[in-house]
């Protein structure tokens, strides 16, 4: 089973986020501190924080209930609904085209543009509905900012990576993987490769009870497992999912990296 970290994202911003001695000419964005990355994949939500202040950003956590996604993955819609209108009235006067929200977990992230407009009552739809325009995956917000100029190439070491890519099912179902890769080779020595996989196996917690362990293992076997274990030892593996990276170690013996890990390694 996953880990629990030994601090919260939350707890570390509060701490380390936004250093004084820094300036950010990009100016600021708000960052969904989904229940994954604050309580088990804390080192990714840190290098996304590091990596955004680097970039001229100021990173703020706004003030938020949890996504609702493991609600939703087990069909408790009525509590996830409660999640869904207090994080839209929490966040309704704060995310902007200007600010927007930015997520890690393509999972919870995307709620806000499918689950969240369907849920909340007619009084908050209109609410929802702007923030499920400005709810962004880092993936997509980067390469926006790369696309408007605001991120520049010279930021990162040019040197030769190659990385093979996996999406979140998520992600290619709501989203696309064209601005992960376009994140991803940035500096100017990436190249990446999509691996043409389904889902992964994982499902959120499909793949961790005992009676679908099997089916899950056959799952990344199709396609995901293979291109893993075939890929050379120095090519990374990138997957912007946490029950991906989990699936693929478990599977394949090999770290999968969060894009914003890649990123913040190649950084000047």
């Amino acid at each position: 089973m996953p880990t629990l970290h030994n601090t919260t994202l939350a707890a570390w911003h509060a701490k380390h986020a936004n250093p004084a001695d820094r300036s950010y000419p990009n100016g600021r964005v708000f960052l969904f501190c989904d229940e994954f990355t604050n309580y088990n994949d804390t080192p990714v939500g840190i290098k996304a924080v590091e990596l955004l202040n680097r970039l001229g950003y100021e990173v703020i956590i706004p003030t938020h209930v949890e996504s609702g996604r493991a609600h939703f993955s087990k069909g408790l819609i009525r509590d996830a609904q409660k999640l869904a209108i207090r994080n839209v009235e929490l966040l309704k006067d704060v995310i902007t085209t200007n600010t927007p929200l930015i997520g890690l977990e393509p999972s919870c992230i995307l709620g806000f543009r499918d689950e969240y407009p369907d849920l909340v009552p007619p009084s908050l739809l209109p609410a929802a509905r702007a923030l499920a325009t400005n709810a962004l995956l880092v993936d997509e917000f980067i390469a926006r900012e790369a696309d408007a100029g605001r991120i520049s190439r010279a930021a990162f070491n040019p040197r030769p990576q190659t990385i093979k890519l996996h999406g979140h099912c998520h992600q290619k179902a709501l989203s696309s993987l064209a601005p992960t890769v376009r994140m991803l080779e940035l500096p100017a020595g990436h190249k990446v490769t999509v691996i043409p996989s389904g889902c992964c196996g994982m499902a959120g917690s499909f793949g961790y009870e005992a009676e679908h362990f099997g089916v899950s293992q056959q799952i990344g076997e199709l396609v995901l497992f293979p291109a893993v274990r075939s890929a050379s030892e120095t090519a990374l593996i990138a997957a912007p999912g946490t029950s991906c990276r989990h699936q693929i170690k478990d599977g394949t013996g090999r770290i999968a990296l969060h894009p914003v890990e890649i990123l913040h390694a190649a950084l000047v």
